[in-house]
């Protein structure tokens, strides 16, 4: 793979992995997603809350229920001690997680989270680029490019890297706007 599309396609992945991350973020509406990251201590090990139950929204509350309720109190548990500020009911054969609408100081706090996801995304992009860079100066060092095609390749990265940039930025703006949204 010529060294311009594996920068590309690990590029492509830092901005999946953004979209994958504000997903989970906490917005107005009540969303199954927002519980996507959440672990639960089952089994005698750490495992996905997505892995253990199914989860489905009604009305403003979350409604998870678990593959095998011997298992409902962990997953209790894990909720009530995440940072998500939620407060999971046990109904028995399901788990009731009550979404209270977000305030004002809540959804400026997750909006500087968002903005803190874009930031280290960014940072990916960038530590792609430098990955590459190091990589060409190496093939060059070893004979197979010349100093027009590390020239011409650094300009093809800062390309892909402005372009990559621009669209983590419109991410994060349509989720500021989701989260901030009343």
């Amino acid at each position: 793979m010529s060294l311009d599309k594996e920068a590309s396609t690990m590029m492509d992945k830092a901005v999946a992995h953004l979209a994958e991350e504000y997903k989970s973020l906490r917005t107005n509406r009540v969303n199954p997603a927002m519980l996507d990251s959440l672990m639960v201590e089952a089994y005698g090990s750490s495992v996905g809350l997505k892995t253990v139950a199914s989860i489905s929204v009604q009305e403003r509350n979350l409604i998870i229920t678990p593959f095998d309720p011997g298992i409902s109190g962990d997953i209790v548990k894990a909720i009530n001690s995440s940072q998500m500020n939620l407060n999971a009911i046990n109904d028995g054969a399901s788990i009731r997680v009550p979404v209270p609408p977000l305030n004002e100081e809540l959804r400026k706090d997750i909006a500087k989270q968002a903005k803190q996801k874009l930031e280290q995304a960014k940072i990916s992009v960038r530590e792609v680029r430098r990955k590459i860079k190091d990589a060409a100066k190496k093939r060059k060092a070893d004979g197979d490019l010349t100093e027009d095609d590390i020239k011409h390749m650094d300009k093809k990265l800062q390309t892909l890297t402005d372009e990559m940039c621009l669209k983590l930025d419109k991410l994060y703006v349509v989720k500021e706007k989701e989260i901030l949204t009343i």
